[in-house]
């Protein structure tokens, strides 16, 4: 049984967005994300059908209103694809920080398009499935081809869309037509699902034909045969759910292979190539498990936090405990610890280090410390950060020992 959580987030226009995040009762197996069709919202029986599907698989899905639409605010006519894709990363991003970015993407009709586009910008997301997709945003322009002339000539026209009036700007002409879903696809590096009705009055199954051919395998065609564009019978959405489900738990969810730690080692930490991309390895602390990787600049996948800003997590982690132990243990009214770290090199020899390496390292952390607190109360803090754990090791120095291991890691 699926647990429904009404929730909204900031879009890209600036202006609250509504959503809805479906998920099972217990600790979900991953997340997902679903854009709805052009004008739609996202209670469409499409949308929710399908998150409910995931939601029985464990995976929790966030569908919302685009700006404009729905319950969202905002002004439809100050949208376009752009802001769609935008709004798309503003989602991401709430579920990135609030619960986890997703690992799958679903796109319905523009939709589709749209998250074509913005997978390429969600290096979380694993796998890609579009429902009735164009293979070009400017696809949706026939919806409105009598009113084009009007656009055109006074930059906007009241137009009618599934039977209701919205108002349609010349900025919006002129963005979609500067989108090429095609080159996004060829680009994806993701999973593909392409799921299309073959008698789809809206937008053509043409579309599936030149999505599939633009992209690159993995990827799969379904055809949604009867179908019509919105997935109006509940047989049709029904079925294009649990096909995706399915699909989804060997792309996007499926398990990472975990490995099985050698008894006289255990409670250390395991880190061992995936062989899935050049540099992505998987680290797995007892029984939580991460994916460490180096960014696109040089060479990698971006799927996970590169070897050197683990490091500046671990400076961070340890300066908000040793501050949250020392506030408690003298009463300080510490509401909360917040700590910003970057790192970089310098020249040594500007730190007055002469006969070693060339360069250093430099952390620079950054300390917050919300609450009603005197000012001799935060300069002591910022003494006692001086004095955690992690920042002692990494001015102080510390011996590394490594030994060559005989036999293999076994994978459960």
């Amino acid at each position: 049984m699926a647990i429904t959580e009404r929730i909204d987030f900031m879009g890209a226009l600036g202006v609250r967005l509504a959503a809805r995040l479906d998920g099972p009762r217990g600790k979900p197996k991953g997340y997902a994300l679903f854009a709805h069709c052009f004008s739609c919202s996202k209670d469409v029986f499409a949308a929710s059908r399908i998150a409910g599907a995931l939601a029985e698989r464990g995976i929790a899905t966030l569908r919302f209103d685009f700006t404009g639409l729905g319950q969202s605010e905002g002004e439809f006519a100050n949208t376009n694809f752009s802001s769609n894709v935008e709004d798309l990363l503003a989602a991401i991003a709430w579920m990135r920080r609030e619960r986890a970015a997703p690992s799958l993407l679903i796109g319905h009709s523009l939709g589709g398009a749209a998250v074509l586009v913005a997978a390429g910008r969600a290096p979380e997301g694993k796998a890609v499935a579009t429902i009735g997709a164009p293979a070009a945003a400017e696809h949706v322009v026939h919806q409105f081809e009598d009113a084009l002339a009007d656009i055109e000539t006074h930059g906007e026209a009241q137009v009618k869309l599934a039977g209701r009036p919205f108002q349609v700007k010349k900025q919006f002409l002129e963005d979609v037509r500067g989108h090429n879903v095609r080159d996004a696809v060829a680009q994806l590096k993701r999973a593909l699902l392409v799921l299309h009705a073959p008698t789809d009055a809206t937008v053509g199954v043409q579309n599936a034909t030149e999505i599939f051919a633009a992209a690159k395998h993995p990827k799969s065609f379904v055809s949604l045969d009867k179908a019509d564009h919105l997935l109006t019978r509940r047989e049709d959405a029904i079925y294009a759910a649990n096909v995706i489900a399915a699909w989804a738990e060997r792309y996007a969810f499926a398990e990472t292979p975990r490995l099985e730690p050698p008894a006289a080692i255990a409670g250390a930490a395991h880190v061992r190539e995936t062989r899935q991309g050049r540099y992505q390895a998987q680290i797995r602390l007892g029984d939580d498990v991460f994916l460490a990787d180096e960014p696109l600049s040089v060479g990698g996948d971006d799927t996970g936090p590169a070897p050197f800003d683990w490091l500046c997590a671990g400076l961070g982690a340890c300066t908000t405990m040793t501050l949250r132990m020392y506030a408690e243990r003298k009463g300080l009214a510490l509401d909360r610890a917040s700590v910003e770290v970057r790192h970089w090199k310098e020249s040594a020899a500007d730190h007055g280090r002469d006969g070693g390496p060339a360069q250093i390292d430099v952390f620079e952390r950054r300390i917050t410390l919300d609450g009603a607190l005197s000012s001799e109360e935060r300069q002591r803090m910022l003494e006692i950060a001086e004095k955690c754990p992690v920042h002692r090791t990494l001015t102080h120095g510390a011996v590394v020992r490594s030994a060559l291991i005989e036999g293999q890691l076994t994978e459960k």
